[in-house]
């Protein structure tokens, strides 16, 4: 089907926000409050990771598979069609009924009985969340002029952050009181009830209701042509490979955060998740949330702001983080992350701000849905499973150079510390445990690194920016 274009319809292409400014705030934030809800239930099975790969027995690789890569695959491979159908139908109802599906998936996470169940479920809750960004982000643009899409971009992003605090602050606690299985039920059900009510609280407004006059108008957009479209951006794929960069790094941490402690630093599940973890989202949105104000505010003057900011957060990112996985103890691990997480969280929404702000209104949610796709695949799907492919192997390496070379394995090694003293003895179970915590810690040190890399992409973005650009930001 070809691309064509036209003059927009009465009512399209205003400039103007959709509706008056209290109900599109009131949108912006109902939209954030599903984002958060997408995150705590993708978040919670890393905020629960220690008892979770006790009970099972499962090596660090194993536990990626299960957080990353199994709810990665069929995140990505549903996130384009889904988005093709955002183009053309209602988008609120597919916002609607992906809340309902995901959320109902995470509660059964609560009731899985073996690795395999826990993984099918995965899977599910990761089919419910592909129909959540491409449409909201869709929705967004139609009810925010390009002015003030960089701080409603930020606003959402703040679920990433939000949701990894509430992750934390009720999952960690409702885990150390009862079991992990309750945490996944008493986070996974309210969903359902936000799901329902999206439906009727939101409205779908116009397509291009808020684009300035004069933007050219393109109708019924085929999937080739959107994809035609993109390979023109050069900028579009700098900020994919940047994001997924970011995002190999950040799913990576995330999912072995509070592992991290909890080795390293002798901390309980709960101790980790209000201590530490709570902690680390609130800067992470201070982050998030500066970032996309400080750009709305100087894009006028600086065009490329919205680039080089998250490109210099990232690189003075790099060495804090370096820093805090190396620290003796807890608090100073502590704080140097947390000067870290406000840098590094500086490019949530100057990724989406990128990503539709050079494609027409007609392929915008293909467009965050392929951005999507690269960005999950490497980033969530691949990260996760990394450090943890590198932590086992540096825990191997580890083991060999022990005393114990000879009787020590990954395999001999698995189980928590209760197991290892009844089956290993204290001397060779307090080995296992050293060596576990101390690839984990090697692991995470690494692979920080390449946000080093994210951060000089995202500087490079700023050579063709103002040339993709479809509807200027100033």
């Amino acid at each position: 089907m070809e691309a064509t274009q036209s003059t927009a319809p009465v009512g399209y292409h205003t400039g103007q926000g959709y509706g008056t400014p209290a109900y599109r705030n009131f949108v912006l934030y109902t939209l954030t409050l599903v984002y958060t809800l997408n995150f705590i239930d993708r978040v919670l099975i890393g905020v629960v990771a220690q008892p979770i790969i006790e009970e099972f027995r499962l090596q660090d690789w194993q536990f990626g598979l299960l957080s990353g890569f199994g709810f990665a695959l069929m995140y990505t491979l549903m996130g384009i069609p889904i988005a093709r159908l955002s183009e053309q139908y209602n988008r609120v109802r597919i916002i609607a009924a992906s809340v309902i599906l995901w959320s109902a998936m995470t509660a059964l996470c609560g009731v899985a009985g073996s690795f395999l169940g826990l993984l099918v479920f995965r899977i599910g809750v990761g089919i419910g969340e592909a129909g959540c960004t491409p449409p909201a982000n869709s929705l967004i643009a139609d009810y925010f002029p390009p002015r003030s899409r960089a701080r409603a971009l930020a606003t959402y992003s703040l679920g990433i952050t939000i949701g990894g605090v509430l992750a934390n602050a009720f999952g960690g606690p409702i885990a150390g009181m009862f079991s992990w299985r309750e945490a996944f039920l008493v986070l996974g059900i309210p969903g359902v009830v936000i799901g329902i009510a999206v439906l009727f609280i939101v409205k779908e407004p116009p397509r291009g209701y808020a684009d300035p006059p004069g933007t050219p108008v393109v109708e019924k957009l085929g999937f080739r042509q959107s994809l035609s479209e993109l390979a023109s951006k050069h900028t579009f794929w700098v900020n994919a490979i940047a994001a997924s960069a970011v995002a190999f790094v950040g799913y990576g941490m995330i999912n072995f955060q509070a592992a991290f402690f909890q080795r390293s630093h002798g901390m309980s599940v709960a101790e980790v998740a209000t201590q530490v973890a709570v902690p680390l989202g609130l800067t992470a949105s201070l982050g998030a949330f500066g970032a996309g104000f400080l750009t709305e505010r100087i894009s006028e003057r600086f065009p490329n702001a919205v680039a080089w900011i998250p490109g210099f957060g990232l690189l003075l990112a790099v060495p804090l983080y370096v820093l805090g996985f190396t620290a003796d103890s807890a608090s100073s691990a502590l704080a140097f992350l947390l000067v870290g997480s406000v840098l590094h969280y500086s490019h949530l929404g100057a990724q989406y701000t990128i990503c539709q702000g050079v494609v027409s209104m007609r392929c915008r949610a293909t467009a965050v849905a392929l951005f999507l796709f690269v960005v999950n695949l490497i980033g969530y799907g691949l990260g996760p499973l990394g450090v943890g492919i590198l932590s086992d192997i540096l825990m191997s390496s580890q083991l060999a150079a022990s005393p114990f070379a000879g009787e020590l394995s990954l395999e001999a090694c698995k189980g928590g510390e209760a197991v290892l003293l009844t089956s290993l003895g204290q001397i060779k179970a307090q080995t296992c445990l050293a060596a576990s915590a101390g690839g984990l810690r090697e692991s995470l040190t690494l692979v920080v690194f390449i946000l080093g890399l994210a951060g000089g992409l995202y500087l490079y973005a700023c050579r063709h920016l103002q040339r993709d650009l479809v509807a200027k930001m100033h």
